[in-house]
């Protein structure tokens, strides 16, 4: 099976699964427990894997919180700010093609009376500046939050993180950042880019499923951010995600940032190379038919969409399903016509064309000419 569908999910990288055996087998204890000695070998492990993390993103690794994943992560933030403010004209901005989890939560705070307003984007999927700027320069203090994905999951396009945080620092607002297809791919510094929340799942690169990081940076005080946690219980996670960690994963995940980062220029050349040998291969067996969604714009390296004119998009994806793993876009929407396609522009006939094939560190220039027979065959 060739395997192109790496924003959905990714191969578990072997060294990840070298590390996390252990913790299903002989050290089990509960990093909560006190004391005994597999509760401090957790324990140790835990705090090891935040370092980790906190080193793949730049931050402290007391402003890394565990979750289940990028939804938890989003919905901690939207729905943990905006329960702090209830009852008040406190105002949500984000955009229109953000990921399902960001985009059904902010429609379900809309309607429990939270205002949302939803920025529009370009054709390349990316928000105007000048709008978010008017929207603050109009609500300024009733702005709770701003919303904005970093790397689209559907076209692969890359928002300005540092510009739109800039422009939240000048209205001293809130800035959070859903940066799930950019970990491991990009760098990030949460150091230098005046970021808030930011949200990420370990097995977008080459870890578990299972677990994902919520980064909640303290403020000028060295504070930590209030924010209402989803999970009530026994406080962990600085009280802001309740319940017993899952320890196997979260050591799977810190090994996963480790790769990531050691390995993060040699992976991201890799998949540029791949991304150019597929456009190329693709315009020259199929000159008449391809069209590229987004032209030579900055992106997240090694994802492609890609509109084949004329060829239902659902019918081609079943035709290769034996040999070929590809997508129509999100995995967390899959029943539904692209929304990110339709917000940039594409009719109806042209969502219902076009496929995504994104690529990992395990992918290789062969796979792609076999991928470009069988669509010729």
């Amino acid at each position: 099976m060739i395997y192109f569908d790496n924003s959905a999910t990714t191969q578990i990288h072997p060294e990840v699964i070298d590390a996390m055996k252990p913790y299903l087998v002989e050290s089990f204890g509960n990093p909560s427990g006190k004391y005994y000695t597999l509760a401090e070998h957790a324990k140790v492990a835990v705090e090891k894997a935040r370092e980790q993390i906190g080193k793949l993103f730049n931050c402290s690794p007391d402003e890394v919180v565990f979750t289940s994943g990028s939804t938890e992560s989003n919905n901690l933030v939207l729905k943990g700010l905006a329960d702090l403010h209830w009852g008040k004209p406190k105002r949500l901005i984000t955009t229109s093609v953000e990921h399902p989890s960001i985009l059904e939560t902010a429609k379900y705070l809309q309607g429990k009376g939270v205002p949302v307003h939803f920025l529009s984007v370009d054709e390349n999927g990316t928000i105007r500046l000048s709008e978010l700027a008017a929207i603050l320069e109009e609500y300024g203090d009733d702005v709770f939050l701003v919303s904005v994905v970093w790397g689209n999951n559907e076209i692969g396009t890359l928002n300005d993180l540092e510009e739109i945080a800039e422009l939240c620092a000048k209205f001293k607002v809130l800035l959070h950042s859903d940066a799930t297809q950019v970990a491991g791919k990009l760098p990030i510094d949460l150091q230098t880019t005046n970021i808030h929340f930011l949200s990420a799942s370990a097995h977008k690169f080459h870890g578990p499923k299972g677990i994902g990081v919520c980064i909640i940076k303290k403020d000028e005080m060295g504070i930590r951010r209030k924010l209402t946690p989803l999970l009530h219980g026994g406080g962990q996670e600085f009280g802001y995600r309740s319940g017993t960690l899952a320890v196997h994963n979260i050591v799977g995940a810190g090994v996963a940032a480790e790769i990531a980062r050691r390995d993060l220029q040699t992976i991201r050349q890799h998949l540029i190379q791949l991304e150019e040998y597929c456009k190329k291969r693709l315009l020259e067996t199929f000159p008449h038919i391809v069209q590229f969604t987004v032209g030579d714009v900055k992106k997240i390296p090694g994802l492609l969409s890609v509109r084949f004119r004329g060829v239902n998009n659902e019918l081609l994806i079943k035709k290769l399903a034996k040999h070929v793993a590809i997508s129509t876009g999100s995995a967390c929407s899959s029943s539904k016509p692209s929304h990110v396609l339709q917000q940039i522009g594409l009719s109806l006939d042209e969502v219902r064309s076009t496929v995504r094939l994104s690529f990992s560190r395990f992918n290789s220039f062969k796979q792609i000419d076999e991928f470009i027979a069988l669509l010729n065959s």
